[in-house]
């Protein structure tokens, strides 16, 4: 018998490409989505999932929906989640409840109906800021940035005022939660992984980079960056950086990561463990918006650096992939360059409405802005 996999928020854009790549292992797939207007837009339909799944609309939090979700299911990928850090700070309870009070009625359910496995998709904002280096070779996990005034470095410093240099970020660094999205996302890990053991479960948690190409929301202003700008520049509009655009991420193809899941899936390693998922590089905010700006035959628009932070950002957060490349065999495979032109010829086919300055006025209204 073909084993059920539930992804929960599986119409969205990781459940799409993670969809298809369970149908071609011939696992049957089981989706949970309420396609929330923020994400799939007016009027969306079960028609957004993948072809081949099973769809129940309905929303995490609702116990009577979730209990006929996870009836007969092998495993479970728990992707149903408010994403955002920036929205996050003034939806607080929007937050909490969907992606902490969702996961806890998940996993009431699963109390008395337990699965083999269960993955969480967590996510490398708990880490606050990355992992750092000090000028003497010390290695620095707990760096934080003050309340910065004109003319002072964005990077963070030492006690001596000197810049900290950014190094990839292990799984064993200390969270340091700088927003309430970074909140909920750490405590979705740990009750995945604290509840699983218990009764009888495998649990895994996969902090996710950067996750980038087709099928993004591009009308979302809280999504991805790369689909942020994406947006801007479809629209004929320069893409919007925060601070000076120097704060450097990792890059991950939606493919490379929809593998990753299906490795914690799979592999007799993964239970237990926390993995980190990205590329193993990465670039530096503008530079993204350079590249994509070419991919998509806009040079000219440059983007427009705002020299200002949100509360909840953080400078840099370098994704080590050592531990998941070791353990579970991950390979990321897609070039960044080839997968961002790959990604503007998706957008030239689409349809977006940039609500990004929409955004940013809310942000800078409730003091988020500074």
């Amino acid at each position: 018998m073909r084993k059920i996999v539930l992804i929960t928020g599986g119409a969205g854009f990781i459940g799409a490409h993670l969809s298809n790549a369970l149908l071609k292992r011939d696992y049957q797939v089981r989706i949970l989505d309420s396609l929330i207007e923020q994400v799939h837009g007016c009027g969306a339909s079960a028609k957004q999932a993948a072809q081949g799944v099973e769809f129940i609309r309905g929303d995490i939090r609702d116990a009577s929906v979730v209990a006929r979700a996870i009836e007969g299911v092998d495993s479970i990928v728990h992707l149903a989640a408010e994403v955002g850090v920036g929205q996050s700070m003034y939806a607080v309870e929007r937050y909490v409840s969907v992606n902490d009070c969702g996961t806890a009625v998940l996993f009431q359910q699963l109390i008395d109906r337990p699965v083999r496995r269960v993955v969480v998709a967590s996510s490398m904002s708990i880490y606050g800021e990355g992992l750092y280096q000090a000028r003497d070779g010390s290695i620095v996990q707990d760096a934080v940035r003050k309340s910065r005034r004109s003319g002072e470095p964005w990077d963070p410093v030492d006690a001596h005022g000197h810049p900290l240099v950014p190094v990839p970020t292990p799984e064993w660094k200390a969270p340091t939660l700088a927003s309430v999205y970074a909140l909920t996302k750490h405590v979705q890990e740990r009750l995945t992984l604290t509840l699983s053991p218990v009764y009888g479960m495998e649990g895994v948690a996969l902090r996710l980079w950067n996750v980038y190409g087709p099928g993004q929301a591009l009308s979302n202003p809280y999504t991805g960056v790369l689909a942020i700008f994406a947006s801007r520049l479809h629209n004929g509009q320069r893409p919007m950086i925060f601070e000076d655009g120097e704060q450097r991420r990792d890059f991950v193809h939606v493919e490379d990561v929809a593998e990753a899941f299906v490795l914690a899936l799979e592999h007799p390693r993964a239970p237990g463990n926390v993995y980190n998922v990205g590329s193993g590089q990465n670039w530096s905010v503008r530079e993204v918006a350079e590249i994509l700006a070419r991919a998509m035959g806009k040079p000219h628009l440059a983007p427009e650096i705002i020299a200002q932070a949100r509360t909840g950002d953080i400078r840099h957060c370098i994704a080590d992939i050592g531990k998941i490349q070791r353990e579970l065999g991950f390979a990321p495979r897609r070039d960044f360059t080839d997968g961002v032109a790959e990604l503007a010829a998706w957008v030239a086919e689409q349809q977006a409405v940039d609500r990004v300055t929409e955004a940013r006025r809310e942000l800078e209204a409730r003091g988020l802005v500074a």
